[in-house]
């Protein structure tokens, strides 16, 4: 599940809300497919019935069988989510960059293996760890990776 909004406060009498949308457009949030909102740990599925924008990060809800203030009061605080997840791009390719040990430059990446869970630079011939604690910096614009390698690695 993916959280694309957070309910903000109540909108009038007949059971709309206030929603800030978190990293989704409106167009996420369609009659189509429902959201879920949690209730005692569980996801509880609500189709929207119609939908407002107030702005470029909030709009106003209606979801089904939320027809009164006292009903939309309930909803106050909590989390929308949708059906999906999050994409993960994978570790950052730097090949081509030069790498250096601090100061001391230890050569080109020329590639990455994508070890699961421990991805690795591969430059002459050795495996260097890409992991974000070694990672001092890294310069797109020099296409520089400056690492602290632990010692004894190359």
């Amino acid at each position: 599940m993916l959280s694309v909004a957070k309910i903000i406060k109540s909108n009038g009498t007949s059971g709309d809300v206030l929603i800030g949308l978190l990293d989704c457009e409106l167009s996420d949030l369609t009659n189509e497919e429902p959201v879920y909102i949690e209730f005692d740990g569980l996801p509880v599925p609500f189709f929207v019935e119609s939908i407002s924008p107030k702005g470029s990060t909030r709009a106003i809800v209606h979801l089904t069988d939320v027809d009164s203030l006292q009903d939309a009061e309930e909803l106050v605080g909590r989390e929308i989510y949708i059906e999906g997840e999050y994409e993960d791009d994978g570790p950052e390719d730097f090949t081509g960059w030069t790498l250096y040990d601090g100061e001391r430059p230890v050569g080109t990446v020329e590639g990455l293996e994508d070890i699961p869970g421990n991805p690795c630079l591969i430059v002459g011939g050795a495996l260097i760890p890409l992991h974000e604690d070694l990672i001092q910096s890294a310069d797109p614009s020099t296409r520089t990776l400056v690492m602290n390698l632990p010692e004894g690695l190359l």
